[in-house]
């Protein structure tokens, strides 16, 4: 690429031009391209932490927590009770104290739950700041989205993240962007390093959120798939699969899932992912991808050889 010779667009005006199309009546102007989420998360964490503290729904992503200790933010934690086919949004505290922050992912991370953005609205009037973190929303066909991109324009206090090595396939990019107040991404911009995103990821990301035929293709196939595999660990004893909109499902098991996943690496090279790095899960709960059918299909045998 030509492109390769020269720094990239320290505005990233294409980019955000592109974005913007994937979001009727939003200026670009209200986004930001990221070095993944994991950046951006970075600087309203940043702006969390300078508040009283901030509301943290858990079981979270682990970097959460990273980012909001990094500068030192002061975090409570609100667990969710895990329900087979929902998980409510846990009881805060009314009324909510002053100069508050929230901080929580829909669809949910680990449980693939998703809110109705009705059940998220009314924190807009009572935070001070709430943050969004809508990475596996794509997976969502948009008419079945739950998104809050459309109040970002009427609460300056709401910040939504956005990730496109999920959905595409790109972790290996690192590319996201944030929605959110202009005012408060030019602030971000002077904490940020230049160019922290690369012309290739730049690149990528102009492409492939113009792939409309990629984005069908994959809502078709993932509910089937989804649906396949979740009817077949629940078939399996001693397996408990949560419902999920995402791409993944958590799964509850007897026994451990640590020994689970060295038993399937061992007798099939199948990887499965322990939630260890989730503290309120543990020992007993494990996450797997949703693949082909036929992957699927490999991943349900192996899993039965060993719990049967």
């Amino acid at each position: 690429m030509r492109d390769l010779v020269a720094y990239p667009d320290p505005n990233y005006n294409e980019l955000r031009v592109s974005l913007s199309q994937l979001h009727p009546n939003l200026d670009p102007d209200w986004i930001a391209p990221g070095n993944g989420c994991a950046e951006l998360l970075t600087w309203v964490c940043r702006e969390l932490a300078q508040l009283e503290e901030t509301f943290l729904v858990t079981p979270a992503f682990s970097d959460y927590q990273r980012a909001l200790k990094a500068f030192a933010g002061t975090i409570r934690e609100y667990i969710l009770e895990l329900g087979i086919m929902r998980c409510p949004i846990p009881n805060f505290p009314s009324p909510i104290p002053n100069l508050t922050g929230l901080l929580l992912n829909n669809p949910h991370n680990p449980t693939g739950c998703l809110w109705d953005k009705e059940e998220i609205l009314p924190y807009l009037e009572q935070f001070a700041l709430v943050v969004v973190d809508e990475a596996f929303m794509d997976f969502l066909p948009p008419d079945q989205q739950q998104s809050l991109i459309p109040m970002v324009q009427e609460y300056p206090n709401l910040v939504i993240l956005r990730s496109l090595t999920k959905f595409y396939s790109l972790p290996g990019l690192r590319i996201g962007y944030a929605i959110a107040h202009p005012e408060r991404l030019r602030r971000w911009q002077q904490w940020r390093d230049p160019w922290s995103v690369n012309t290739l990821a730049v690149a990528a990301a102009t492409a492939v959120v113009q792939d409309t035929e990629f984005q069908q293709n994959t809502w078709a196939w993932l509910k089937s798939a989804r649906s396949q595999l979740f009817q077949g660990l629940e078939q399996l004893p001693g397996l408990q699969p949560y419902q999920s909109v995402a791409n993944f499902l958590l799964v509850k098991s007897e026994q451990s899932s640590s020994q689970l996943q060295e038993k399937l690496l061992k007798g099939s090279r199948i990887l499965i992912r322990d939630c260890l790095s989730f503290p309120e899960l543990g020992e007993h709960y494990f996450r797997v991808a949703v693949r082909t059918q036929e992957e699927n299909q490999r991943l349900l045998e192996a899993l039965s050889a060993i719990v049967s």
